[in-house]
């Protein structure tokens, strides 16, 4: 196993800062839309650090012990996948002082913490790619982009530049320059420094090169050995689940094979559904992989096709059942809904928190934590997948210790019992 021990025994809970919780300890300048509003790709809710150090308690008190933060680099978008500068907590969230007390509050409560590293491209707005814009090849960073003509049309729908998805706003980096990967292995380094627990990588595959990844790892394990590097791969991950780059990724393929047979009018049968569970957890890799239902990039379970409250409560317990680390989308638990990006990242309901803890969801969640972190076996223990007809069993064991998830349909409803 090349992956940090802790992991096996983590859940995770994600939180999209700008949506989680605004407090008013801290005062942003800038003009916010009311909480509870319709979320956009473009408007700001003004969600800060502050808000996520208050709500803590609650978040340690569902039985999580780690904390997945989508980013929080300076920027000019919600959701700050536009990176401004790397090396500053963006002025909206808070502070860096704001940050290091989030952080050494988490490590009180036991909670661990791992930031979004958004390293294969940046934002129009990031100092080396606005020298280009006012410098054009003059600029010294003339090299750390990939540039194909000049002016740059950085405001057009036809950008002379890579970027990511064609998006202008999103220039690609060109990480084969010496001066690019110094600078990115640089940032890894000095957030480790700052406490962080480990990274989640946003589109990985993109910087399509192993020695660069390589070298973010070695670089991020000598500030922290036990650093958790996990990897938004969506496709089979084998490629990078060598020993020599990530310690796991999103489990993608679960969750589409969920979806696919839970959500989706039972597209694939039970058969193929325990085929492609194999297909998830290979036996002998070595990985942790993020195990997870919904993100910031998918419809939530409640507003899933074909949902139910028997198929989300399968759907969770299968997550819970299954080797690597859960992951909790925020407000899961509470039964929020929200289609696709950006309806899914709505804002927390707080002031109906009461209401929301009765909904069957929220004691769902409480039970599985508490059964996942009662029970060894279903951390540590061997998995195997049976499948009978319409029927299948998850198997986990571990010495003499056996739990089963025996799963069947009644109705075209699934039920099931834990033995």
């Amino acid at each position: 196993m090349f992956a940090p021990a802790w992991v096996k025994d983590a859940i995770f809970y994600q939180i999209f800062p700008d949506r989680f919780c605004r407090s008013e300890r801290y005062h942003a300048v800038g003009k916010f839309v009311e909480w509870g509003s319709k979320p956009t790709r473009e408007n700001m809710f003004g969600g800060n650090l502050a808000g996520i150090e208050d709500k803590l308690e609650y978040i340690a008190g569902l039985g999580v012990n780690a904390i997945y933060l989508c980013p929080i680099f300076k920027s000019n978008s919600n959701h700050r996948y536009h990176t401004v500068d790397y090396f500053e907590i963006d002025p909206v969230l808070g502070t860096m002082e704001d940050f290091d007390r989030l952080v050494k509050k988490a490590h009180k409560l036991k909670l661990r913490v791992i930031l979004d590293g958004v390293f294969n491209h940046c934002s129009r707005g990031f100092f080396q790619f606005n020298s280009l814009m006012e410098l054009g090849q003059n600029s010294p960073y003339v090299d750390w982009f990939h540039v194909k003509g000049w002016p740059l049309n950085a405001y057009t729908d036809k950008p002379n530049y890579e970027c990511w998805w064609n998006f202008p706003a999103l220039p690609k980096f060109n990480t084969n320059c010496p001066d690019v990967r110094e600078y990115l292995f640089s940032v890894g380094e000095f957030w480790m420094r700052r406490g962080i627990d480990g990274w989640r990588l946003d589109v990985p595959n993109e910087i399509n090169d192993d020695s660069f990844w390589q070298e973010f790892r070695r670089r991020v394990k000598k500030v922290n050995p036990d650093a958790y590097i996990v990897g938004e791969i969506w496709d089979a991950p084998e490629r990078w689940l060598q020993g020599d780059q990530f310690d796991g990724v999103m489990n993608y393929v679960f969750r589409k094979a969920v979806m696919q047979y839970l959500f989706d009018e039972n597209s694939i049968s039970t058969e193929e559904f325990c085929k492609r569970l194999r297909e998830a957890f290979p036996e002998g890799r070595g990985d942790m992989p993020m195990n997870l239902l919904g993100s910031h990039d998918t419809t939530r379970l409640k507003s899933q096709p074909c949902a139910s409250w028997e198929r989300i409560r399968l759907a969770l317990t299968l997550m819970f059942f299954m080797p690597g680390a859960p992951c909790i989308y925020y407000g899961e638990e509470l039964g929020m809904k929200g289609g696709k990006d950006p309806d899914n990242r709505r804002s927390v309901p707080w002031s109906k928190l009461p209401e929301m803890q009765r909904e069957l969801v929220y004691g769902l969640v409480k039970e599985l934590t508490e059964l996942r972190n009662k029970n060894a076996v279903l951390r540590d223990g061997k998995l195997e997948i049976v499948c009978d007809g319409d029927s299948f069993s998850v198997v986990r064991t571990l010495g003499r210790k056996k739990m089963t998830l025996a799963v069947s349909f009644t109705e075209d409803q699934p039920t099931f019992e834990i033995k």
